[in-house]
């Protein structure tokens, strides 16, 4: 008997070989991967059930089956994800952007208008930029700001200048991009209305506890910090030194360690600060202001 070669059934048997290999969600990933092969909205696949596939597309659609079989993140896969109003590339160099993130992003936005009530053009430094998700969405959400980001990996650096030229649409100043461990390479005499990050923060010693979609695939070096306080006392320090009077420092870390983070910054010269809940109601974010 011929096997039928229509979008149903290969999404059924897809379906059915990741849920036997242990993935948590094999429906919805097989209708990602199915999607985006495919080029089509993932609401659409409900409507074509009965349409063949292609040799081509089947084969195709087997190594990205088995490759997810293999805990190898969707993302990775398709070599996209969403993130604000864009699809960001994003490769091995790169952490996969966090719907965590897109919190901070959006509530920087939001609060962008208090916070530059009075600055024509803000400057605001995206540190630790990775994928440049945080810098390209406040780039295009805030056009008429001086965009800087930063970050150790030249080869993170580089996915972050295609997101910025190739991936999405342009917005009206370029973003300035530069290699750098923390504010090493940057100049002392340049200063920011506000610096936005979401650097590594997950202490090493938390890898035991790591989910292996992350822990194989994503990079340790954006992901994990060995000794939390000592790293996140130099990047305090470095950014108190780089504010403009009044410009605030807005971090994504660890609820375990924010309460100390508010409490070093006050310590070493911050005016004031606030700690924000994530919608898990999570201690995520840090906003400090000298």
């Amino acid at each position: 008997m011929t096997e039928p070669n229509t979008l149903l059934y290969y999404l059924k048997r897809s379906t059915e070989f990741l849920e036997k290999k242990g993935i948590p969600n094999p429906r919805i990933d097989a209708e990602w991967l199915l999607s985006d092969l495919l080029n089509l909205p993932r609401i659409k696949l409900y409507s074509q059930f009965e349409m063949p596939l292609s040799p081509k597309e089947i084969e195709t659609y087997r190594e990205r089956i088995v490759e997810r079989s293999k805990k190898k993140p969707v993302a990775y896969i398709t070599g996209k994800k969403g993130f604000h109003k864009y699809d960001f590339y994003v490769n091995k160099h790169t952490l996969i952007p966090r719907p965590e993130t897109e919190e901070l992003v959006d509530w920087f936005y939001k609060d962008s208008k208090n916070i530059f009530s009075e600055i024509q053009n803000p400057k605001i430094l995206d540190l630790c930029t990775g994928s440049g998700c945080i810098a390209v969405s406040l780039s295009r959400l805030i056009p008429q700001a001086e965009i800087w980001a930063t970050d150790i990996s030249n080869d993170a650096l580089e996915v972050a200048k295609t997101n910025d030229e190739k991936v999405i649409p342009h917005g009206t100043r370029q973003i300035h991009f530069l290699e750098s461990d923390l504010f090493k390479n940057i100049s002392p005499d340049l200063k920011f209305h506000a610096i936005v990050s979401n650097p590594p923060y997950i202490p090493s010693e938390e890898k035991k506890d790591i989910m292996e979609d992350v822990l194989n695939f994503e990079p340790h070096l954006a992901l994990f910090v060995d000794d939390f306080k000592i790293f996140h006392s130099h990047l305090l320090q470095g950014a108190l030194s780089h504010l403009v009077i009044g410009g605030i420092l807005a971090l994504e870390t660890h609820p375990d360690f924010a309460e100390w983070i508010m409490e070093e910054g006050k310590k070493i010269g911050y005016s004031e600060g606030e700690i924000k809940n994530d919608s898990s109601h999570k201690q995520r974010f840090v906003v400090l202001k000298k």
